[in-house]
């Protein structure tokens, strides 16, 4: 049986790592195809908008920055929403704050997709800069494929293209709007 999957970018291009979710998202996107389909979804800082992709689909991953004081910057974590949900949350951003409020009122619903947070812990999220701590930008190609992983584990195949676009064009788009217009997300 083919499962609907969802991969969600989510966080804010704006202050600095905690974009990082939207960047690895469209990156997977110019970089893969995927079979079956993945709906690729440019989540930002919509929070609740979201919900009704967790009862639309079988499966949701969720790429984010989380903050986790415990530890160090550039450390990844993969959790289901129910593990999200039981750990020590620690919420600096409004966008940390929606998640995991939009976990927490999708749980009660009958219907809920399997949900996998992908998050990597960041260093900098209050300099305002589309942009990457160099600590982030190292762990950059461990988070990507993390994300890779999770989506093998659901049966989704991943081929890499020919033409795709680096980390650095990624954040080019981003903070140029009219380029990350014409080129979509």
């Amino acid at each position: 049986m083919m499962h609907k999957v969802a991969l969600i970018g989510s966080g804010n291009t704006f202050f600095k790592d905690e974009g990082i979710g939207l960047y690895a998202v469209k990156y997977l996107k110019e970089n893969y195809r995927f079979e079956p389909m993945v709906e690729i979804v440019d989540g930002g800082t919509l929070g609740f908008k979201l919900m009704p992709l967790l009862q639309e689909f079988d499966h949701v991953v969720i790429a984010n920055a989380a903050s986790d004081d415990t530890k160090d910057s550039g450390t990844i974590s993969c959790k289901t929403a129910h593990e999200f949900l039981e750990g020590a949350l620690i919420k600096k951003t409004a966008n940390e704050v929606e998640i995991a409020e939009m976990l927490q009122i999708c749980s009660l619903s009958e219907s809920m997709a399997e949900v996998t947070l992908i998050s990597i812990v960041p260093e900098d999220i209050i300099s305002v800069e589309v942009a990457l701590s160099q600590t982030l930008q190292e762990c950059w190609s461990a988070y990507i494929n993390t994300i890779c992983t999770q989506l093998k584990a659901l049966e989704v195949t991943l081929s890499r293209k020919e033409e795709g676009m680096d980390l650095e064009e990624v954040l080019d788009i981003f903070s140029n709007p009219s380029m990350a217009l014409s080129k979509g997300f």
